[in-house]
């Protein structure tokens, strides 16, 4: 399981049904980027594209079974990852942290602070 494909299961699991657009958004990747991971991850059955009813054209991602499966597997070490870097951090100071964060993602891509961060 790479990075980006974890960042694409975090998505699926909080935004299921969304269209691989919305998908390159949030990741901050190119349409086609995005396009090439969901091929790769749908190969693999961690996830699946079913036809848009409101638009021919689109297609929605969801989580399989096996997707679903792996983010249950892998939460347990992100989790313990998440811990090992912040040891020692106060609540104060991690706060303190993400906002930095998403102010400088604000910056950055043009967009404003309190978006919708990704999962570790």
């Amino acid at each position: 399981m790479t990075r980006p494909q974890w960042q694409v299961l975090s998505v699926l699991r909080r935004h299921e049904g969304i269209r691989q657009a919305g998908l390159a958004e949030i990741l901050e990747v190119e349409p086609i980027t995005a396009a090439r991971m969901i091929d790769r991850m749908q190969e693999a059955g961690m996830v699946e594209r079913r036809a848009d009813r409101a638009d021919r054209r689109a297609w929605n991602l969801h989580l399989t079974d096996l997707g679903s499966e792996m983010i249950e597997r892998l939460q347990p070490l992100a989790i313990e990852t998440s811990d090992t870097a912040m040891a020692g951090v106060s609540e104060a100071d991690k706060a303190q942290f993400l906002t930095t964060l998403e102010t400088i993602l604000g910056n950055l891509t043009g967009k404003p602070a309190g978006g919708d961060p990704l999962d570790v």
